[in-house]
């Protein structure tokens, strides 16, 4: 898939970045003497964008577009930075922002994703190099959005269609980005069953169910998935089941501790629950904050772990904050906050937060009827930044939500 154009920003005036003099570079008789192995080695390393012009170089370039042996190369890379898959209102275009070159980017939609049966494709999940759709039907589609190839998985089968999903969560393969795996959890708490695709195979595995482990869980946090309500302090009715956008309503995060795979997700009433495959078994932790505050969470895996992302108004301001639960203790502890000079204009906005990580950094999306703002933290480093708007047309383009991958041209389908 070729990269149509980079969207307007905020600042029109442009500045040659340190990528693209490398690139001046390179397009000159610095590499003619190379051989085609380590031409291909060199240019793998450029940041992911230039691999869209490569076709228009030279033909000897536009060859290394479409070889082989280049995505071998590609796929010795470790790392790249992260790319973040923008979910607008609408669902009808692919905005992207790269967090190298650190703008917006429009990509082609992928031609299965455009079927008109296709047509409300939403993206719920996403892993390596790859973004996951589900399909009106409730099927779901692999895609990787800088080749544009895509891949319709057999239907899920779920035992009973009546089972209300919860979670959807996917993982890649670090040694070869063609393997990756779709988890799947549904039912009713306590109730709950797990489904996963496997790549290699092509198939979904015989579902299994979960059981409640009990160990040091509290006697409050064993009552059923019920919606609450209670009064805010502006005497409004508030049920703590808040409505997610439709494309995080099965947020959800996996990581792997000591060798076991573990799915986080929210439950209706905004608990977290932790679902461990490997003993077949899951658990609810402790409300992070009282029933009766006004806040938005979200769930999101950074560094390896899980972590939470709460919006919250107390004293007449709002605060956005990062924490990370302990086993030890089962107790929630602070690992980062916003200054309170960016979360204070939050307050009394009824907003919302979707947020996604990767590596270190997250980008938190927050929404209301009167604002949106795109933020990305630095965990590590309690970092925080703004997002310039991304105009299309002079007006600025609004998004729910965002899924975060890795630019890989040798990620397979």
């Amino acid at each position: 898939m070729e990269q149509n154009h980079n969207l307007t920003l905020a600042k029109t005036g442009k500045r040659k970045t340190p990528e693209s003099e490398d690139c001046e570079i390179f397009g000159g008789a610095l590499l003619d003497g190379l051989n085609q192995d380590l031409l291909e080695g060199v240019l793998s390393w450029l940041p992911a964008s230039s691999f869209f012009r490569l076709r228009s170089v030279c033909k000897r370039w536009s060859s290394v577009a479409a070889s082989a042996t280049f995505r071998i190369a590609c796929s010795r890379i470790p790392s790249r930075d992260p790319w973040f898959f923008m979910v607008d209102p609408h669902l009808n275009q692919s905005i992207v922002f790269d967090t190298t070159e650190r703008n917006w980017k429009n990509l082609n939609y992928p031609h299965l994703l455009r079927q008109d049966c296709n047509a409300k494709s939403i993206p719920v999940a996403s892993s390596g190099g790859l973004v996951c759709f589900r399909t009106v039907s409730g099927d779901f589609i692999v895609c990787n959005p800088i080749t544009g190839a895509c891949r319709e998985l057999p239907p899920a089968g779920l035992s009973s269609q009546s089972h209300t999903l919860h979670a959807i969560a996917m993982s890649s393969s670090t040694q070869d980005p063609s393997l990756y795996k779709l988890v799947l959890v549904a039912g009713e708490l306590p109730s709950l069953t797990v489904k996963t695709y496997d790549s290699v195979k092509n198939q979904w595995e015989d579902d299994f169910t979960l059981s409640r482990k009990t160990d040091n869980l509290p006697e409050s946090d064993m009552s059923s998935d019920d919606t609450v309500y209670f009064l805010s302090k502006a005497g409004d009715v508030v049920a703590t089941n808040m409505q997610r956008s439709p494309s995080k309503q099965y947020s959800s995060v996996i990581t792997v501790e000591n060798g076991e795979e573990i799915i986080y997700f929210l439950s209706f009433s905004g608990t977290v629950v932790a679902c461990n495959l490997a003993r077949k078994c899951f658990s609810e932790y402790p409300r992070l904050l009282p029933v009766f505050f006004e806040y938005s969470i979200d769930v999101v895996e950074c560094r390896g772990e899980m972590l939470v992302v709460v919006l919250w108004e107390f004293l007449e301001t709002a605060s956005l904050r990062v924490w990370r639960f302990s086993e030890v203790g089962r107790v929630w502890t602070q690992i980062a906050v916003m200054p309170p000079a960016m979360s204070h204009e939050f307050y009394g906005k009824k907003a919302d937060i979707n947020c996604v990580g990767c590596g270190d950094r997250m980008l938190i999306c927050v929404n209301s009827g009167e604002f949106n703002s795109y933020i990305m933290c630095n965990v590590a480093q309690n970092e925080w930044v703004e997002l310039p708007k991304c105009l299309i047309n002079g007006e600025a383009k609004e998004f729910m939500s965002a899924f975060s991958f890795e630019p890989r041209v040798e990620a397979c389908v």
